[in-house]
């Protein structure tokens, strides 16, 4: 059997890479969540890492690219959720609920939170439109799914547009007030808030 080479693979050096990256987002947001992003700075993030700026600027960029990547993971967690909800086959209100569930345990977790705690006034106008043109999509879907509900007789009767918005503005306080250690995990929580958010959906 051939001894194994020293040196790594390009798969090898592309996953160590992505590691690295990834531990520099997670940092960044944590920082970002805790003191706000104006109060956090990258040497601040090198520091808890024990790495240099250089490092972070090699791996990200500057400061708004590594705000705008976390605030991207974020938002691709919750597109991801609305398309996995959509594959549940049965009353459109089951495909909402579940999207709800992941909309709530999502903005619960880091990256998720910085899209609520981090006003995109933070960002240059080009990059503030790209975000904005993100959460759109996230928004319209969720519209979606209230209507389907509302069409197949799963959900009352109403405006899916101000529904969509009250579901939103609800499952996003969790970002504000949850803390990770607290007595209930996450999606425990989530499930609670969608138990009680969905009940006055329910058709009378």
């Amino acid at each position: 059997m051939a001894p194994r080479s020293p040196f790594k693979t390009a798969a090898e050096r592309s996953e160590e890479r992505e590691a690295k990256r990834m531990a520099v987002l997670t940092a960044a947001v944590r920082m970002f969540n805790a003191r706000g992003y104006h109060q956090t700075s990258l040497d601040d993030v090198a520091a808890s890492l024990g790495i240099s700026k250089p490092t972070i600027y090699h791996y990200l960029g500057n400061k708004e690219q590594v705000l705008i990547e976390c605030l991207t993971i974020g938002m691709n967690q919750l597109l991801a959720a609305a398309e996995q909800a959509r594959l549940i086959h049965g009353l459109g209100l089951e495909r909402l609920r579940a999207f709800l569930i992941d909309y709530a345990e999502i903005n619960m977790n880091d990256f998720g939170r910085c899209n609520i705690l981090t006003a995109n006034e933070a960002l240059s106008p080009d990059a503030r439109e790209t975000i904005r043109l993100r959460k759109r999509r996230i928004d319209a879907t969720l519209r979606e799914l209230v209507a389907e509900a509302i069409a197949d007789g799963s959900a009352a009767p109403c405006d899916p547009k101000l529904a969509s918005l009250t579901l939103a503005s609800a499952l996003n306080g969790p970002s504000r007030w949850h803390r990770p250690d607290g007595e209930l995990p996450e999606r425990e929580i989530a499930v609670k808030l969608v138990d009680f958010l969905t009940a006055g959906l329910a058709p009378r």
